[in-house]
């Protein structure tokens, strides 16, 4: 006999909803929770990737970029930026190339190893960054605007407990991908 899963009533009408158009009713709640999670950050980051672009010809990759640099004024290795921004390195270096070549970011040896550059903001990009920021940061705030304190207190405690509960739970291992066999050259046997 089979189970009928019954869908929610949605909280948006069908334009709107995203992820959560994926939730039933007999849902663990921990879906229903990760689900609602996953939407709101998405329709934030959405918006907030419009404005940036409409409003300051700036990608949002480009702002976090800019928002690292701007938090560790000594600048930062490509590969502490790469792991801070959870990007790849060849992304890190084409974003530093171009905020370079504007005049936005330069790049100066390591004293401790010059085989390392960091990479810092110029002048011109802390202050094209400090205009960003406070409108990025206006931007924030009407879009919670219209949740009271407390409850924007009670739902960043609760986001915080998540994110302790989170990491201490162990990372699962994944498996390596099966080895392919290669010939060596001298017998030509698989090895």
């Amino acid at each position: 006999m089979a189970t009928r899963r019954t869908a929610i009533t949605p909280l948006l009408d069908h334009q709107r909803i995203g992820h959560e158009s994926r939730v039933n009713s007999d849902d663990h709640q921990s879906l229903k929770v990760w689900l609602r999670l996953l939407s709101c950050s998405t329709q934030i980051e959405t918006a907030i990737r419009k404005r940036l672009r409409a409003e300051a010809g700036i990608t949002l990759a480009r702002f976090d970029f800019m928002a690292q640099l701007h938090r560790h004024p000594d600048g930062l290795t490509m590969s502490v930026l790469s792991r801070y921004l959870m990007v790849t390195g060849g992304n890190v270096t084409g974003l530093a190339d171009e905020l370079e070549k504007e005049g936005l970011v330069a790049r100066i040896a390591d004293p401790h190893d010059r085989r390392t550059s960091r990479v810092s903001l110029t002048r011109k990009g802390r202050k094209l960054f400090d205009r960003l920021a406070a409108e990025h940061e206006s931007w924030i705030v009407a879009m919670f605007g219209g949740m009271p304190k407390a409850e924007m207190t009670q739902l960043y405690d609760l986001l915080g407990r998540l994110r302790v509960q989170l990491a201490a739970q162990p990372t699962p291992d994944l498996p390596s991908p099966p080895m392919t066999p290669r010939r060596t050259r001298r017998s030509g046997a698989i090895t």
